[in-house]
């Protein structure tokens, strides 16, 4: 199987930089190509997002800018590669990108089924529920029943789907494009 130079910064819950295997073989088809192929976000204002003009702009954009530089010695050498959070690994995986500069959660599941290597933590946040003061929502259980919105095909929604089970007695999860699962 083909080796590929696979680098991961990622920003998220617990965010941590990523590299999977790493190998002279993509550098080598990243310096031919003489572009660098980054996967990213595109509404993430501050990490990545594409401005009104058409621009990239954020942390995201700039690591991955950086990263061409060194490599190519020109950060104008980037192209970025909008991704979803279900599409980000399989894209690093199969080569689609060289780069992926993108929120992702450090778990042990990406480190072994992935074959990602966690090289560092480049940001730290954490996860909790906005809601409405009228909702008088004060400590986890007050959130049985209600609807919740979480992006598909993430370790919040993973995190959340979790805590349904030991939390709630009914939990609707709602994330984009009308995924709907109940939690009982």
């Amino acid at each position: 199987m083909h080796k590929t130079l696979k680098l991961a910064v990622t920003l998220g819950l617990a965010s941590a930089a990523v590299a999977a295997t790493a190998s002279a073989d993509t550098l080598s088809v990243v310096k031919q190509r003489g572009e660098l192929i980054c996967g990213t976000n595109t509404a993430l204002p501050g990490f990545a997002e594409i401005r009104p003009d058409g621009s990239w702009a954020g942390f995201q954009i700039d690591f991955c800018r950086a990263v061409a530089a060194a490599v190519l010695g020109d950060p104008q050498k980037a192209r970025m590669r909008p991704l979803s959070a279900k599409e980000r690994f399989t894209a690093l995986q199969s080569g689609e990108v060289d780069l992926l500069t993108m929120n992702a959660t450090w778990t042990m599941g990406r480190d072994t089924t992935l074959g990602a290597r966690f090289v560092g933590v480049n940001f730290y946040d954490g996860q909790g529920f906005l809601v409405r003061r009228e909702d008088h929502i004060a400590e986890k259980k007050d959130l049985d029943g209600m609807t919740v919105c979480v992006g598909g095909g993430t370790t919040g929604e993973r995190n959340l789907n979790e805590a349904g089970v030991r939390f709630f007695r009914l939990l609707s999860v709602v994330g984009p494009a009308g995924y709907k699962e109940e939690r009982f």
